[in-house]
């Protein structure tokens, strides 16, 4: 199939892009390089250098293929609250851009990158499809507002779409063919490598008092490359079953910040100095998801999603 990957020079666009060369996929990346690099697109991918923001270069780049993945976004959360207009424009007019140049050239097939943050505060745990959405950040809502979009359009035509929302992406390519780091991070994973690479002095644990085992919160964190593997999935689900599909991409299994920094020492063979310091407004003390549905739609099963496998090819990708 040839398939197009918008935004596949970033982090998590460049692991899709690998996994869908690896399954036999004809692949080009389209991507604006403004938080990702030319040397970053896989080997054997086709490059088109363009934005979502200009309808002609992307319905151009977009012609002739069979299938779009969608990841290019803004995607800070406390930063949406500040400037939502970038938010708006970038994420969702972005996004119309991409939908209405799949409908001019007769592609039908979209995969797109939702988040997690669609639900917002958690009601339940663990957090399944079925779970309120009620986004608590700017960003949140443009991925709601998003995924609502392509409903319509699909109604309305013959637009079929997979919406995965995503937990939190970790690691890095286990065979070492991703070299592209993430760009300005701001997860929890990616600033301890940092840390532990001499890239910063010091990583900043917010709260201690939470209601879990070691009193700090607990995340979802899916391997970057079993989040790859999803999409390649995805496609082939939305070809062989003509349905639309809204799922969770997590592991099933939280880890606090301590798990992961204690790992990480171990793993590096550094100090990671770490300060304790208050909780940020809005953080719940853990966020857990249910991966059920796309176990069960997609059987997706993730391989490289434990402790040990995140921060060993972190590390393997910042000693790089």
């Amino acid at each position: 199939m040839r398939v197009i990957v918008i935004g596949g020079a970033g982090y998590i666009g460049s692991h899709v892009a690998q996994e869908l060369l690896d399954r036999g996929h004809a692949v080009t990346v389209f991507d604006n390089l403004y938080s990702s690099a030319r040397e970053y697109v896989p080997s054997g991918a086709a490059f088109v250098h363009g934005t979502i923001m200009q309808s002609e270069e992307l319905t151009e780049a977009i012609d002739g293929h069979d299938a779009i993945v969608h990841l290019a976004a803004l995607k800070a959360a406390g930063d949406s609250m500040h400037v939502p207009e970038r938010y708006a424009s970038a994420n969702i007019s972005g996004t119309i851009n991409v939908i209405n140049a799949a409908r001019r050239t007769g592609t039908d097939r979209l995969v797109f990158s939702s988040s997690a943050a669609v639900y917002g505060e958690p009601q339940y745990l663990p957090i399944d499809e079925q779970h309120p959405t009620d986004p608590s950040n700017f960003y949140g809502y443009t991925k709601l507002q998003i995924e609502g979009l392509m409903e319509w359009y699909s109604r309305l035509g013959d637009l079929r779409y997979a919406a995965l929302r995503y937990f939190n992406a970790a690691g890095y390519d286990p065979s070492g063919r991703v070299r592209g780091l993430e760009y300005k991070p701001a997860n929890l994973l990616p600033v301890i490598m940092e840390v532990a690479a001499g890239m910063r002095d010091e990583l900043s644990i917010f709260g201690t008092d939470y209601d879990t085992p070691d009193g700090t919160g607990v995340r979802d964190y899916i391997h970057v490359s079993d989040l790859a593997l999803a999409h390649a999935l995805a496609i082939e689900y939305l070809e062989q079953h003509n349905r639309n599909l809204v799922v969770n991409l997590g592991s099933e299994s939280g880890l606090s910040v301590r798990e992961l920094l204690d790992t990480a020492r171990k793993i590096t063979g550094k100090a990671i100095p770490a300060r304790e310091v208050e909780r940020r407004a809005g953080d719940p003390g853990r966020l857990v998801a249910s991966s059920q549905l796309a176990r069960r739609e997609l059987s997706w099963e993730p391989q490289y999603s434990d402790v040990q496998t995140l921060v060993q090819t972190s590390w393997d990708a910042y000693r790089r």
